[in-house]
């Protein structure tokens, strides 16, 4: 029996901080972060290189300190150094199944992290490993999403997957709106015009002016990352 053949070799998948926190309403969940694991492990013995950038909005959301009173720069730093947390508890998890893999921290931590070096970065996903990208851009003001368009140009990724709580891209929030309608296919300029809350105008801007294609799909339905890594059409793809 022949094996499932990827359509994509390398990918870079961004997990939100939420994605971590199961039904809980704050923090790690370790059953969710098993779950995903196992899913990362089994897209990983298809053979593709997998980048991952997560989110740190399950402990600490610096946008929303600064609207509380906390200085910008130092929320965001905040939330960066929550992103390194989510990061290792996905490593352990991930390593616990047989998966090499390396965290590597825009925020220079050697004591639990690589330093972010592209070429390393790449190096790694050349040899197998599984590349977990931490503290986002480590800079102030841009968030996780952008973190993830930047680096999917930089390893050269063939596709930017977003993992949400939804199965794709809606005309308002379907959580809130049941008249909500889903779209299979948008451009990028209809994100933007539109003002679709996907991923912030800027990561979206930024895959645009490289031509990197984002889908947006639901991580919640098992087994949906390595539909869309099989070429399967699910979620919302997002092109030209």
């Amino acid at each position: 029996m022949n094996s499932p053949v990827p359509v994509f070799q390398r990918v870079l998948l961004k997990l939100s901080g939420e994605a971590l926190m199961g039904s809980q309403g704050f923090g790690i969940d370790a059953p969710t972060v098993e779950r995903i694991a196992l899913e990362v492990a089994d897209n990983h013995g298809l053979g593709v290189q997998l980048a991952l950038v997560i989110g740190g909005g399950n402990i600490f959301r610096g946008l929303a300190a600064s609207a509380s009173g906390t200085d910008r720069v130092a929320g965001d730093h905040m939330g960066m150094l929550a992103t390194v947390i989510n990061s290792l508890a996905l490593q352990d998890a991930l390593e616990k199944r047989g998966v090499q893999t390396r965290v590597m921290s825009a925020i220079e931590m050697r004591a639990v992290a690589e330093p972010y070096i592209r070429r390393r970065a790449v190096r790694h996903l050349e040899k197998g490993r599984v590349v977990i990208i931490a503290a986002g851009t480590g800079n102030p003001f841009f968030t996780t999403d952008s973190a993830a368009a930047l680096r999917a140009m930089e390893v050269k990724a063939d596709v930017l997957l977003k993992a949400t709580r939804v199965d794709g891209v809606y005309s308002a929030d379907p959580e809130k709106d049941p008249g909500a309608v889903r779209f299979e296919k948008l451009t990028y300029l209809e994100i933007l015009e539109r003002g679709l809350k996907v991923m912030d105008a800027t990561a979206v801007s930024l895959c645009m002016d490289n031509n990197m294609p984002i889908i947006v799909f639901n991580l919640n339905r098992p087994g949906n990352i390595r539909r869309v890594i099989l070429g399967e059409k699910v979620g919302t793809s997002v092109g030209r």
